[in-house]
């Protein structure tokens, strides 16, 4: 499941992607605006600047931006810093991978290889929506359930 920090910093995304025509937004406003706890919003903020994803402007006028462009910037790579890993055990990640304690061999193990079919699944829609996209997709009706 998805966590409330990625939930939020794509959230947060969003609305900043949408408000690329106007002045930096303020926390306190981008908060409210999504609903988002303002001192959670502070420290994801935070991260995706140091990540290079937003500009921050300190002062009067002072607020968030995006730092690239919205269609730039992809949904993997914000899951990733946020939570870390996209694949759901530590064995089948690419960028955080670790060998299970309890695995016998990695080779033929089906726990493994069925996680690998998952993360890939995953990251073949991740890898290629941007925030521009979610922006885009807000104002369709192609709601899958």
């Amino acid at each position: 499941m998805l966590s409330k920090k990625t939930k939020y910093a794509i959230k947060a995304l969003v609305a900043l992607g949408k408000n690329v025509e106007n002045p930096p937004m303020q926390i306190v406003r981008l908060a409210e605006q999504e609903m988002i706890p303002r001192k959670f919003l502070e420290q994801i903020l935070l991260d995706l600047r140091n990540a290079g994803y937003l500009y921050s402007k300190k002062g009067a006028g002072g607020g968030y931006s995006l730092n690239k462009n919205a269609a730039d910037i992809y949904l993997a790579d914000i899951l990733r810093i946020t939570d870390g890993p996209i694949a759901m055990v530590p064995c089948a990640s690419l960028k955080f991978y670790r060998k299970c304690d309890e695995c016998h061999d990695e080779k033929t193990c089906g726990i493994r290889k069925t996680f690998i079919d998952v993360r890939d699944a995953t990251l073949q829609v991740l890898s290629r929506t941007s925030v521009a996209d979610v922006i885009a997709r807000e104002n369709t009706d192609d709601l899958l359930v």
